[in-house]
């Protein structure tokens, strides 16, 4: 690839020797020197978007001198100027289930272009392209030697047709690569390869030019490449392929909360009780739209590993990323994990050059800061809906029994036999205890103490409760090479955590079927089952639709509780087990200590294991080589497939735009309370026969055993449409009591959401959704925005919205509102029965206030005012187009 740098580059483009060759870059001190402002005290963070405007100035056709002068304002406003510029990522990093969707859009963009008379060539990602194959492994098969064997086996016969289509994308399109399924988790691959700190590229005249490794990714947990320094973050598939494409993304100039880290971590504590308490605090700052930049002395005895799970669980604490400056750690880092010294030599010059390092004199300028001592950190867990409910170890057994009482308003004590067996189920058993998510599992220093756990566990003769489905997911197999080296991988197979994949599993909701016999017994008891996990995600019906209670916790604390087998414990100071012989286990009795678990890393984390695991991590195993596709510019859409059709966006469109208009006579589709998660309107995970998506599956012949997941048929808008909204947790509040899917159709009768819509559709009748806090957290999945819009809603109304979601629902072509004046849903006494109509959008400027009215069905008319979240000018022009991948392509067919 060849970046296209601004012609304007006399002032600030010097050179820096490394490793005896001359580097070009874009120097902040030489843009300071030539007069263009003071940006010494900047947050690092803040520096790398800095230093884009300086190598794509281009006299303001997308970058001009006042948006670089703008961040010397930003610092003398103290951390503030919210201005908008236009940025370009190095790159883009992709998993399946949003890059299916991703390459699905290319495709049908290639035959868009067609029908507008230009080039398919021009559909062609100019920025470096990564997909990794992660989401797609699920737990069939768990707790014996032929798990990951027999689970790959299953992987392959279900998304064979996504496969080959990947395949052939890989084939058609320049500058774009597929990491193959059984390699690792997209964010672990990313830190522990891809990324670079540092990236090299020829300019347009063939000069090496070094500058910051940038991407955006089609999943949140981007993010965790900040822990090495590495600036990036989750965006949706649309913005992603309009970035391929050459697109900037337009954004404001983010606020930078400074988070001081001091002290040391003490005895008994991981970086998973640390992130947890990062997520608690900085959610309840709120620092949604903002950089969070790590800093003070206690980074300088914070490991790289540990950085990446605090940086991975950025989107849990709402920010658009958690970044930690490039310090000694860094190299030490990129080091280990094989990276070329060369690389290792210009990061640290270009570091120290740019001003980019984190030296001892360390002080930028922040927008608002935090500050943490490390040592007063305490084991805890996360849970049982949100990633921020923060629960100390010593208080979890209370905390669940209250839980039970307020929020799932069950009796605690109830058993159910389960058929078959020698035990009972009641609320409170853990029946998942899944190591599993990059979030944790790139980080060897808890992924070894739970190993240790494990074979102290062992050697007392104690293994996991019969109830409590185990597995073990690594993010990469450099995991199981150093299990292995340090001989724990035995240990955790003789307690049930045998592998049974590389990739999310039950993060992301793939954990698989439970026995029977145990289903059965839960839901005849209506008992609260749990999960405990290892992930950054546990939000309601996200994990298992037989689990209602999810905790987060270290790889450890989730050994602890398969071998406790429930929640109500008191795992901190009760007996978790007992010995065959009758004895009395306590968590102390097998928790390891800092220095044995430092000494381990030390010996089995290896230069070496990380070359010889990426050495060929591009090629796949046999079942992928064989994976044979036609070569074609153009898909040949199967008009068979239930994985991949061909979307409707570009079917049927010109070369002329809309003006943006009023939104009349609405009505409303749901209403929606607080945090609305990007799974409850796009679920990921398994679905039932009796859904809308798995009657139109049934209808075209396939089995329910051949269903796979929401996530898996990301490709096929079809499936897609009929599962939005209807995660089996939801609740639509115009219903009272009603849990999924449901609305009130045209009739007033209850009916599936997307059964309402098709109707509503088809008397012309456009649609709206209310919702209340944070609406849209979560993950950064596309089809949140894509299966709104398919559905007729023209515009979400909110109390505030996620940066993610705000930005898919614009770039789809829906438009977000939020209430002013303190006025909520609940303040207006919706009930769903209301028609809205929103008034003067026609010439609509970003962020503006508009007037909307709501009248009720009995003639009540409430008159209230709207803040439009079209945010930025080229999101006007986005709308116009009918979405972002139509701006592009109108402008690519332009060009052509």
């Amino acid at each position: 690839m060849t970046i296209v740098v601004g012609q304007d580059t006399s002032k600030t483009r010097k050179t820096l020797t490394s490793g005896g060759s001359q580097i070009a870059f874009y120097s902040i001190p030489a843009a300071q020197a030539a007069g263009l402002g003071d940006f010494s005290k900047l947050p690092a963070a803040l520096k790398v978007v800095l230093e884009n405007m300086l190598r794509f100035e281009d006299g303001g056709r997308t970058v001009s001198v006042d948006d670089i002068k703008a961040f010397a304002t930003w610092g003398a406003n103290g951390g503030k100027n919210p201005r908008e510029i236009a940025y370009r990522p190095a790159r883009v990093l992709m998993q399946d289930f949003t890059g299916v969707p991703a390459v699905v859009d290319l495709a049908a963009m290639r035959d868009g272009i067609k029908s507008l008379g230009g080039d398919p060539q021009k559909i062609n990602p100019l920025n470096p392209v990564d997909l990794v194959i992660d989401h797609s492994v699920m737990i069939d098969e768990f707790g014996n030697p032929r798990a990951f064997q027999m689970n790959v086996d299953r992987e392959y016969e279900r998304n064979m047709e996504r496969y080959t289509f990947l395949k052939w994308g890989q084939s058609a399109f320049n500058n774009f690569r597929v990491v193959p399924p059984g390699t690792g988790i997209c964010h672990q691959v990313n830190l522990e390869y891809l990324s670079q700190t540092v990236w090299t590229d020829e300019d347009q005249n063939g000069e090496t030019v070094a500058y910051p490794d940038t991407l955006v990714g089609t999943d949140s947990h981007t993010t965790m490449v900040n822990g090495a320094a590495v600036l990036g973050w989750g965006v949706g598939g649309i913005e992603a392929e309009a970035a391929m494409l050459g697109q900037p993304i337009s954004m404001l100039i983010p606020e930078v909360v400074g988070f001081e880290l001091t002290g040391s971590m003490v005895e008994g504590t991981t970086g998973t009780d640390l992130v947890l308490k990062v997520v608690e605090m900085l959610r309840a700052r709120g620092v949604v739209g903002k950089f969070v930049e790590f800093y003070g002395e206690g980074l300088n005895r914070l490991p790289l590993a540990d950085r990446a799970t605090i940086a991975n669980m950025a989107p849990e604490y709402g920010a658009t990323c958690g970044f930690f400056p490039i310090d000694g750690e860094t190299l030490r880092y990129l080091r280990t994990t094989g990276r070329d010294e060369d690389r290792i030599a210009l990061v640290e010059a270009y570091a120290k050059e740019n001003g980019f390092w984190r030296g001892d004199d360390y002080a930028p300028i922040y927008t608002d800061t935090l500050h943490l001592d490390m040592g007063t950190i305490v084991p805890a867990i996360s849970g049982p809906k949100r990633p921020q409910d923060f629960v100390a170890l010593t208080g979890a057994k209370a905390a669940f029994t209250r839980e039970m009482e307020e929020t799932f308003k069950r009796p605690m004590g109830k058993e159910v036999a389960v058929a078959g067996e020698d035990y009972t189920m009641e609320s409170g058993k853990v029946v998942i205890a899944s190591i599993t998510s990059c979030t944790n599992t790139s980080n060897p220093y808890v992924m070894i103490g739970a190993g240790i756990v494990a074979r102290k566990a062992r050697a007392l003769g104690l293994t996991r409760k019969p109830w409590v489905k185990t597995s073990l997911a690594p993010g990469s197999q450099v995991v199981s090479a150093y299990l292995e080296a340090a001989e724990l991988q035995d240990d955790l197979d003789a307690i049930g955590f045998n592998l049974v994949g590389y990739g999310c599993t039950t993060c992301i909701g793939n954990s698989g079927p439970l026995q029977p016999e145990i289903s059965q017994a839960i839901a005849e008891g209506d008992l609260v089952a749990t999960s405990v996990l290892s992930g950054n995600r546990n939000f309601e019906g996200r994990i298992s639709p037989d689990v209602r209670a999810n905790y987060l916790a270290s790889p450890p604390l989730v050994v602890a509780y398969a071998l406790a087998g429930t929640m109500d414990i008191d795992l901190a100071s009760d007996p978790i087990a007992q010995t065959p012989d009758g004895k009395d286990v306590y968590l102390r009795d097998i928790w390891p200590d800092q220095a044995e678990i430092a000494e381990m890393v030390e010996r089995t984390v290896t230069r070496a294991a990380f070359l010889e695991k990426y050495a060929e991590v591009f090629t796949g195993d046999e079942k992928w080589q064989g994976v044979s596709v036609p070569q074609q510019e153009t898909y040949d859409w199967p008009a068979t497939s239930t994985y991949v059709q061909n979307p409707p966006y570009f079917q049927g469109m010109t070369m002329e735009t809309n003006e943006i208009t009023d939104i009349t006579g609405a009505r409303i589709m749901a209403l929606l309370g607080d945090m609305i998660t990007t799974d409850h309107i796009s679920p990921a995970g398994s679905f039932k026969d009796t859904t809308p998506a798995g009657q139109y599956l049934i209808e075209r012949q396939v089995p329910v055993r051949e269903f796979n997941s929401y996530g898996s048929r990301r490709g096929n808008h079809e499936v897609m449409m009929r599962g939005t909204f209807a995660n089996i947790r939801i609740k639509n509040e115009m219903l009272d009591g009603v849990e999924g899917g449901y609305t009130l159709g045209p009739d007033g009768q209850q009916t599936s959401i997307y059964e309402a819509a098709m109707a509503f559709q088809e008397a012309g009748v456009p649609l709206v959704v209310f919702g209340g806090e944070q609406y849209g957290a979560g993950s950064s999945r596309d089809w949140a925005a894509k299966g709104t819009a398919l559905l007729g809603v023209k515009a979400v109304i909110a109390e505030s919205f996620e940066r993610i979601h705000r930005s898919n629902l614009v770039g789809m072509g829906v438009i977000p509102f939020e209430f002013t004046g303190g006025v909520t849903r609940k303040s207006l006494g919706l009930k769903g029965d209301e028609t809205v109509s929103i008034h003067g959008l026609e010439g609509v400027q970003p962020l503006q206030e508009v007037p909307a009215t709501i009248t009720t069905a009995d003639g009540t008319v409430h008159d209230i005012t709207l803040k439009c979240r079209i945010d930025t000018g080229v999101e006007i022009e986005y709308i116009e187009n009918g979405g972002v991948l139509h701006y592009v392509l109108r402008n690519l067919a332009k060009a052509a």
